[in-house]
């Protein structure tokens, strides 16, 4: 799928938004730049305004590696993991060993060797035009069937 400007990844993550649920993951896979945080901004403020709650900056966590939105009965847990050099590195954030019901947005999911099942991938890759994105899309668990198409 072609990506053709901010306000259709914002569709995008909206729709996403409408059919997440508790303990789902989401994997963000790209380059610098491609739209990864973006993403996030959008999902994360469309959560909140649907849900009646003041919308919030939504900022990279590259230096923090974590930021928490609570948004009435969701928490939202944000993390870039693009620092992590190492599984132990990674081990030692437990982003997985607590049963948190939260939905999960990683940026720079590569280290991460655990098999969740509701997992989504979005793999954002440059298009040849400036302003636009290729989008590729794998599901697991209850997101299986989804693809580009069905957004």
């Amino acid at each position: 799928m072609i990506i053709k400007s901010l306000d259709h990844l914002r569709l995008i993550s909206n729709k996403i938004a409408d059919n997440v649920s508790e303990k789902d993951c989401i994997f963000l896979i790209g380059e610098i730049g491609v739209g990864k945080t973006t993403f996030t901004r959008n999902f994360i403020n469309y959560l909140q305004k649907r849900e009646g709650v003041k919308e919030t900056e939504v900022l990279s966590p590259t230096f923090n590696l974590l930021y928490e939105y609570d948004i009435k009965n969701l928490k939202v847990m944000h993390y870039d993991l693009y620092r992590i050099k190492n599984s132990k590195e990674l081990d030692q954030l437990g982003i997985f060993k607590e049963d948190l019901s939260s939905i999960k947005i990683i940026e720079w999911p590569e280290l991460v060797e655990t098999n969740l099942e509701n997992r989504l991938e979005l793999h954002l890759k440059y298009s040849n035009r400036e302003n636009e994105r290729e989008l590729s899309i794998v599901g697991h668990g209850k997101w299986k069937d989804i693809n580009e198409n069905k957004l």
